[in-house]
């Protein structure tokens, strides 16, 4: 499986991004999908996951605030992050797993003033 994300980028805090990813080359049905994020210095950190079935699970520190979304037919899952906030500041990697793990190539956000 390959995944390709895109849609990073430098925003103000309380600004928007929305993030997206699509799966290629996947064999077999692909089953939760979901963004997981580092900070410099800091833990790969679960966003959020959204299952084949739509049960959605969300870090508290983007509740409220971030919305995770999927198409399984079109294997892309979306990722709409509103009111961000300086902590925010990461890298962002997609995730599916598919008979397996596999992760994006990771996207940057940045939010700075």
């Amino acid at each position: 499986v390959q995944l390709q994300a895109s849609g990073g980028g430098l925003v103000q805090p309380g600004g928007s991004l929305r993030l997206s990813c699509a799966a290629s080359r996947s064999r077999f049905v692909i089953g939760s999908m979901g963004w997981y994020r580092q900070a410099p210095g800091k833990q790969r950190e679960l966003v959020a996951t959204i299952t084949l079935s739509g049960d959605i699970n969300y870090a508290d520190s983007v509740k409220g605030r971030f919305t995770i979304s999927r198409n399984t037919a079109k294997k892309s899952v979306w990722l709409q992050m509103n009111n961000l906030k300086p902590e925010d500041t990461a890298v962002y990697f997609c995730y599916v797993y598919s008979r397996g793990d596999y992760w994006g190539q990771g996207t940057l956000v940045t939010v700075s003033s």
